[in-house]
């Protein structure tokens, strides 16, 4: 499916509506990380990446790691509204027997590739599979969403440089750089900066981009595409709590659901 950028701008904002309604009626969750990295992956779902609903498992699909996987109620609106599950179906969020849990479990869930929610690991799973996809001479690609605290794990380094060693033209990462974590400002809790020159030092090809500029997003997905060689970063600088006034730049609002008050005054603003 491919919209145009006005359309999923409206995709997004529905996507959001989504986060609020899940989390409030599940009375736990992270809204902050939701709703920041919510343009990136309603592009990627709607504009960018080959899937097919009524496929899961289609071998030439795309792939997608949400490596951050406390955001997972951005991930599951965008596959009910893609047609994986019924829509009605997200008010069973971190419900007990639901398919939707708290973190992404592959193995319930329609549509998702990995199980994630230890951070540092989803960057190291997508350099696998991009790995497979070359091997097996498949024409996916691969994307996978890391959080700005995350890359605090060592892990992602390690990764990085094995991306860039098997020449992983066909792997893109975008880092939702919120700059806030659970426990503050992220360059108060460990320094990541300078990350331009970091990830370029480890041989890939870096972007940065408005993180909540689909035309950026857009464009920047392109010329990952058309990049040969080496895997691609796309630094994107985004908002916690995109979109609700109280919530935007709110550490507090990282990992605690909004009450039934809340959630209607974001709606209000959402709507």
């Amino acid at each position: 499916m491919s919209l145009s950028i006005s359309e999923l701008e409206e995709r997004a904002n529905e996507v959001r509506q989504h986060i609020i309604n899940m989390l409030a009626e599940a009375g736990s969750g992270h809204p902050g990380g939701s709703l920041s990295c919510a343009d990136i992956v309603t592009t990627l779902y709607f504009n960018i990446m080959r899937h097919r609903p009524e496929e899961p498992k289609w071998p030439d699909r795309d792939r997608f790691v949400l490596s951050k996987g406390h955001a997972v109620p951005t991930v599951y609106a965008c596959l009910a509204m893609s047609g994986y599950f019924p829509v009605s179906e997200l008010k069973t969020i971190r419900k007990m027997g639901s398919r939707l849990q708290g973190h992404p479990d592959m193995n319930m869930t329609p549509g998702l590739e990995m199980s994630t929610g230890s951070l540092g690991m989803g960057l190291s799973v997508s350099v696998g599979m991009a790995l497979a996809g070359k091997i097996d001479k498949l024409p996916y690609r691969v994307f996978v969403v890391l959080g700005d605290g995350e890359i605090q794990e060592g892990q992602n380094w390690e990764a990085a440089m094995s991306a860039a060693h098997y020449r992983l033209d066909n792997l893109c990462a975008f880092l939702d750089y919120n700059k806030l974590q659970i426990d503050g400002r992220v360059e108060d809790i460990m320094g990541i900066e300078p990350l331009i020159d970091k990830w370029k030092a480890f041989g890939w090809h870096t972007l940065e981009i408005d993180g909540h500029n689909i035309g950026q997003i857009i464009k920047a997905a392109e010329e990952a595409k058309e990049t040969k060689g080496k895997p691609t970063m796309i630094i994107a600088h985004t908002i916690k709590g995109k979109g609700v006034s109280f919530m935007e730049g709110v550490v507090g609002f990282h990992g605690v659901a909004p009450s039934k008050e809340e959630a209607e005054k974001a709606l209000a603003e959402l709507a």
